[in-house]
């Protein structure tokens, strides 16, 4: 089995609808009494938050690789430059 990344966004997103639909249960099976627009308030403000935390992932993410290919830029640079080094003291030797 492949493994994915983490998605803390989705794990909300999915409790969120996890409540919302155990509420309407809750009020289907008539243990709350719940007006039909009421969990509809928290499943939108859920879903806001879910797509606020996807967003930052994202860009947590997205800086973590241009970080990463700095470092590998800086890595190849270095190389390089000893190689260079490395070939002028042969030919100087």
């Amino acid at each position: 089995m492949n493994r994915h990344p983490f998605e803390p966004g989705k794990l909300i997103a999915g409790l969120v609808v996890l409540a919302v639909g155990l509420l309407y249960a809750l009020d289907a099976a008539g243990e709350a009494d719940l007006p039909p627009s009421a969990p509809l308030r928290p499943l939108v403000a859920g879903l806001c938050l879910a797509g606020l935390v996807s967003a930052l992932t994202f860009g947590a993410r997205l800086r973590r690789a241009r970080r990463a290919e700095r470092g590998r830029a800086r890595g190849r640079a270095a190389w390089e430059e000893r190689e260079e080094r490395q070939e002028r003291d042969e030919a100087a030797g």
